[in-house]
């Protein structure tokens, strides 16, 4: 181990400050050190990361991924972020990087990065390693699938050089109002609230769509909101063994049926926890709007979010 230089120790002793106390971001790291499975994860880019070689040598992946991760819960572009870690000791101590010794990897280092993520759809297979890890912990997926669906914004401009919109992006009607992005689908267990599986859409593409490819076929029920009513026959092939447990509609020739009504409230006592992953992924980390242009890439986010998400919303089970 590489001795400390007077930097990274005073970061590190709070004899400096002593009237310093963690913060929210200080404990959230801490928290996320111990829950990030970090050698599974650097296992799944191993292969593809480049190596030691006449050339420059590149920064170690786990620093690389750490960054990746941090740029994903601040929601951060890759410039921002070089910014927050000159400017911010916890991140700097969450990553592992010592001012006296080396430099903080810029902007273009993370985007090489970020691009190498999304050209070999990495995303997906670190989102599938995160549920591989807490299933060897005991959170397994169950008999029963949640499905939802919800709209990330992208800009509806066209002031850029292109004059133009982002082609993979759509416009759509949501109640009264008009929304321009795409979709983002997700299948989540009913027991435990863990994203198991995930499409991506544009904007326009009605919720039952992906439904087959949000279901694992050993369900024994499938829960969703009224977009979902009228896909039994999907759900039959699909899950075979599984019951329909969508909220059905209630207004029936002008009426409200109160009896459907009742048990539409009742299933949606336990779909509601899929509101529990938008709620992280959305209003705690800001994906609420797309940073980049393309499905693709905005795709390869958001499976690295759900991961995240996964670990977040496990991680009192974890510490038992």
């Amino acid at each position: 181990m590489k001795q400390q230089t007077l930097a990274l120790a005073g970061d590190q002793n709070q004899g400096f400050e002593q009237y310093r106390r963690p913060t929210r971001r200080d404990l959230f790291l801490t928290e996320m050190e111990k829950l990030v499975p970090w050698s599974a994860l650097c296992a799944v880019i191993e292969p593809f990361y480049p190596k030691r070689g006449n050339g420059r040598p590149p920064v170690g992946l786990e620093r690389m991924l750490r960054m990746y991760f941090v740029q994903h819960w601040f929601n951060l572009a890759d410039v921002a972020s070089e910014d927050a870690l000159l400017d911010s000791t916890a991140l700097r101590q969450f990553v592992g990087i010592d001012l006296g010794r080396e430099r903080v990897p810029d902007g273009t280092t993370l985007l090489k990065f970020r691009r190498l993520l999304e050209k070999h759809e990495l995303g997906a297979a670190l989102f599938a390693q995160v549920n591989e890890t807490l299933a060897l912990r005991g959170l397994k997926v169950g008999t029963g699938t949640i499905v939802d669906a919800t709209i990330i914004g992208a800009p509806s401009s066209t002031k850029n050089a292109d004059k133009a919109r982002d082609p993979d992006m759509c416009q759509t009607r949501k109640g009264q109002q008009w929304y321009f992005g795409m979709k983002l689908h997700i299948g989540v267990d009913s027991r435990t609230g863990l994203t198991h599986s995930a499409a991506v859409t544009a904007a326009n593409v009605h919720d039952k769509h992906p439904l087959e490819d949000l279901l694992h076929g050993e369900e024994r029920r499938v829960y969703g909101d009224s977009a979902y009513a009228s896909q039994k026959a999907l759900i039959a092939e699909h899950a075979p063994q599984a019951k329909d447990f969508t909220n059905q509609r209630t207004r029936k020739g002008g009426e409200v049926d109160e009896a459907e009504r009742s048990r539409n409230r009742n299933k949606s006592r336990i779909r509601a926890r899929v509101e529990h992953v938008f709620g992280v992924v959305k209003r705690l980390w800001g994906f609420s709007k797309v940073r980049y242009r393309g499905l693709e890439k905005n795709a390869n986010r958001s499976f690295v979010m759900l991961g995240l998400a996964n670990l977040y919303l496990a991680r009192r089970k974890l510490a038992v």
